[in-house]
């Protein structure tokens, strides 16, 4: 079973910086969030798919704008808009990983991301809940996932070793670091995990990931934060977003000064490494007519899940 050495690795990491110094910064990054199927008792939906606000938010407020990826569209289509963007994020939910139509538009982009990275061309990805497993899933090519008593509890992270010098949390002020360690901050709404026994028993992701934080519900250890070792993907089972911009009243939901700051710092991070793909439209009136402004969001009044949807047809 191969692993990267820890001199492999640290090569890896100088290539990756040395090609990330070498292109300009792009100023004017459009990050995509995928669209889902609709949950069967959202009694607000309207067309066939949604996305949650909070997650367009989250990227707005850290200096990106956002184009909407709906399912039920080409490969062609889907070819096209990853040439137009800068990044995708993949948000949580709750739909199968491997027949959704979320799953086949999320393969189709993670093989486009792939390809680019490899050819030179900057794209990262960014996985939350939802969204780490189902990196995990397209790397492993299959589901490892395992059922965890995590469905609506704040933890603090446990990082590795690993996680000091990783991309992702190697720019956070030491106080926010001890925060997310010594305090239950991080918002787990997840019944299923990628557990830290079926990550090492995988060789697949093992070569891929590096494991910067896992979580315990009290019998499994699970992974809830990692990063690719070659490409700019990074993932957390956690939910950043939720702190500023989530506010039902439930078990799990934090919103006090260092969770938003761990919003903020995430978010930020993530538009940065946006910031580093050369991807366009073609045309000003094309990148218009695909952001997410030419939508409204519906506020879903009561104990809803999300504050606000976008529904798509």
């Amino acid at each position: 079973m191969y692993r990267p050495t820890a001199a492999l690795c640290a090569l890896l990491s100088a290539c990756l910086c040395a090609a990330e110094r070498s292109q300009p910064l792009n100023a004017r990054p459009v990050i995509g969030v995928l669209a889902q199927e609709n949950l069967p008792e959202d009694r607000f939906a309207r067309g066939s798919s949604y996305i949650a606000a909070s997650y367009i938010k989250y990227l707005e407020g850290a200096g990106a704008r956002v184009v909407p990826i709906r399912i039920n569209r080409t490969e062609k289509e889907y070819a096209k808009t990853f040439y137009s963007i800068n990044g995708l994020l993949l948000p949580g939910g709750d739909i199968d990983l491997q027949t959704s139509q979320f799953s086949r538009a999320a393969k189709i982009f993670y093989d486009l991301a792939l390809k680019a990275n490899d050819a030179g061309d900057y794209f990262p990805l960014w996985g939350t809940c939802q969204g780490l497993q189902q990196l995990s899933v397209l790397t492993a090519n299959k589901d490892l996932l395992t059922l965890t008593d995590t469905l609506a509890v704040a933890l603090p992270l446990t990082l590795t070793p690993a996680a000091q010098s990783s991309r992702l949390f190697r720019s956070f002020p030491k106080d926010l670091l001890q925060s997310l360690t010594e305090e239950n901050i991080t918002s787990n709404f997840h019944s299923w995990s990628l557990s830290m026994q079926n990550f090492s028993r995988n060789a697949k992701l093992k070569r891929f990931y590096k494991v910067l934080s896992t979580n315990n519900d009290g019998k499994k250890e699970f992974i809830s934060t990692m990063e690719a070792y070659r490409y700019p993907f990074y993932a957390v089972q956690w939910h950043p977003e939720k702190s500023s911009f989530e506010w039902i009243d439930k078990p799990g939901m934090v919103h006090s000064t260092a969770a938003v700051r761990a919003c903020f710092y995430t978010g930020s991070f993530f538009v940065s490494e946006a910031m580093k793909s050369q991807h366009h439209f073609s045309s000003p009136m094309e990148e218009e007519q695909a952001l997410i402004y030419n939508f409204s969001p519906i506020f879903k009044r009561g104990r809803a899940i999300f504050v606000q949807n976008y529904y798509f047809d």
